[in-house]
């Protein structure tokens, strides 16, 4: 068997913990993953892993080839970096993990004008709204919306693209029925829905920050789906402001609490690395260059206390739940 190819194997078994692991992230049969592991003890003749049923373990010699196996993957990973930037053009495949939301046809239409200009590059485009490891996932880079870089590992270089901030949506008819919130504190009043774990949101108020309880109703694992529950009236959820003018949603949700926006930045992020790939240095670029035009972008005239702010009185008379 292909060395090399055995050699990288055997590492991602060990950083995954198990064979079935290394197979799912190798795009491998756990049996073609367990030959390859048995091929490099046959060749030098020692046991590298325990196993058991209680999992894998590494033997005194396992660590020891471990080590130097990992640093000479990563001597070669950094050569052939190196070499790639003197490339005139990128090509190979390009990872990168996006928000869920994403998933639309401003960013569609994004991707294919990248392709245009940058067509020997393979896009694998994942939308999804959980924190991946690049490196131990093998991603080139993601885009991420967070409240700020702190947000993001400190092992990433995070390039700040633009500001995204996030506004309370509502469906006209739940306001219709419900009336809208004056302050954030009246979401405690309400039915909410959230994505994620959170159970509080952190707006940015005229005199600061400030941190209210929202009463949740429904929760959701991705952004995704909440803009579709806001619709139907299930309750009121932070939503990016791009989503306001989905033609899905433009003429169904309204934005509440407009002096109260939650604060969120776009980031471009990427592992730190000594030499970054052709092929990650001109989509940082190219998503850059687009900031203003291909990615989301928020709703035109609404600014804080703008007229698209929803008073109580201006579609329903029912007062706050």
């Amino acid at each position: 068997m292909d060395t090399l190819t055995s050699l990288k194997v055997f590492r991602r078994v060990v950083e995954s913990g198990s064979f079935v692991g290394a197979a799912d992230r190798l795009d491998l049969s756990t049996a073609m993953v367990s030959k390859h592991v048995m091929s490099v003890e046959k060749r030098i003749g020692v046991r590298l892993l325990n196993r058991n049923n209680r999992g894998l373990s590494l033997t005194e010699p396992g660590k020891l080839y471990f080590e130097r196996c990992k640093a000479i993957l990563d001597d070669l990973e950094e050569t052939e970096l190196e070499l790639g930037a003197l490339g005139s053009k990128p090509r190979g495949t390009l990872r990168v993990s996006c928000p869920s939301w994403f998933a639309n046809q401003r960013v569609a239409d994004l991707l294919a004008q990248y392709r245009e200009r940058f067509p020997e590059v393979f896009l694998d485009v994942t939308f999804e709204d959980r924190m991946v490891d690049l490196i131990e996932e093998g991603y080139d880079a993601a885009l991420r919306v967070v409240p700020g870089a702190d947000s993001l590992p400190a092992d990433l270089i995070a390039r700040p693209v633009k500001s995204l901030p996030y506004f309370i949506a509502a469906s006209r008819e739940y306001i219709r029925r419900n009336g809208a919130p004056a302050c954030p504190a009246e979401l405690a009043s309400h039915d909410c829905i959230a994505a994620g774990s959170m159970d509080s949101w952190v707006f940015d108020g005229p005199t600061g920050k400030i941190q209210a309880r929202a009463r949740i109703v429904q929760r959701f694992r991705t952004t995704a789906g909440v803009p579709h529950a806001v619709a139907a009236g299930a309750g009121l959820a932070p939503l990016p402001l791009t989503l306001f003018e989905d033609p899905a949603f433009k003429d169904v949700l309204v934005p509440v609490l407009t002096e109260y926006p939650l604060p969120r930045t776009l980031y471009f992020a990427y592992a730190g690395r000594r030499y970054v790939p052709l092929k990650t240095r001109c989509f940082m670029d190219f998503v850059l260059e687009s900031a203003g035009s291909g990615l989301p972008r928020g709703v035109p005239g609404l600014q804080r206390g703008g007229p698209q702010n929803v008073r109580r009185s201006e579609l329903g008379t029912g007062s706050a739940a």
